[in-house]
């Protein structure tokens, strides 16, 4: 969920059933960090993947509105301790890696791959990337753009695109030049 949305950790473990609208595809995150609360549009590929775990939950306790979202085997609302103990199992298992000065990836890098992604994307196929970034900040919970701004600081794929528009902006800069 939190690779999917770019939910915060804490915003995913505190979900409730009723918080999900499959017909909307759209989860309420309420009162989070700076008291808060806000809409989130799901990918419709994560909304069906969401409705899947739904259904199996269903077998463990019933889905009822007030109900934790995600729970252990036991119907339990599902511990930070545990996620982050399944998150290093996963990470093992896989063979994931670190980059840059951590030890070893963290549930929030998957926020911060989120962000850094789709700000790629945007920059890829041209869109406007200032009034995108206000939407992206409002969407993940950001209280200020720079604080999204902020999670886009040395990210080699990001300034990989950057630098391909700069050199296409100078060849167009440098070709008018040469016709005016």
């Amino acid at each position: 969920m939190v690779a999917a949305t770019g939910l915060r950790l804490s915003e995913a473990l505190c979900l409730r059933c009723g918080d999900f609208d499959v017909g909307g595809g759209t989860l309420t995150i309420r009162q989070t960090k700076f008291c808060k609360s806000r809409l989130v549009p799901l990918h419709p590929t994560t909304t069906a993947a969401l409705a899947q775990y739904l259904s199996a939950r269903q077998r463990f306790t019933p889905a009822v509105p007030d109900a934790p979202l995600f729970v252990s085997p036991s119907a339990a609302a599902l511990a930070k301790r545990t996620v982050h103990g399944v998150f290093a199992r996963l990470r093992a298992e896989l063979g994931w890696a670190a980059r840059g000065t951590l030890p070893v990836p963290r549930i929030h890098d998957l926020r911060h791959s989120f962000v850094c992604r789709r700000v790629t994307l945007w920059h890829e196929t041209g869109a406007d990337i200032d009034n995108a970034m206000l939407a992206l900040s409002t969407y993940v919970g950001h209280a200020k753009v720079s604080d999204t701004y902020w999670y886009l600081t040395a990210v080699p794929d990001l300034m990989a695109v950057a630098a391909k528009h700069f050199e296409l902006f100078v060849a167009v800069d440098a070709g008018e030049a040469q016709h005016g």
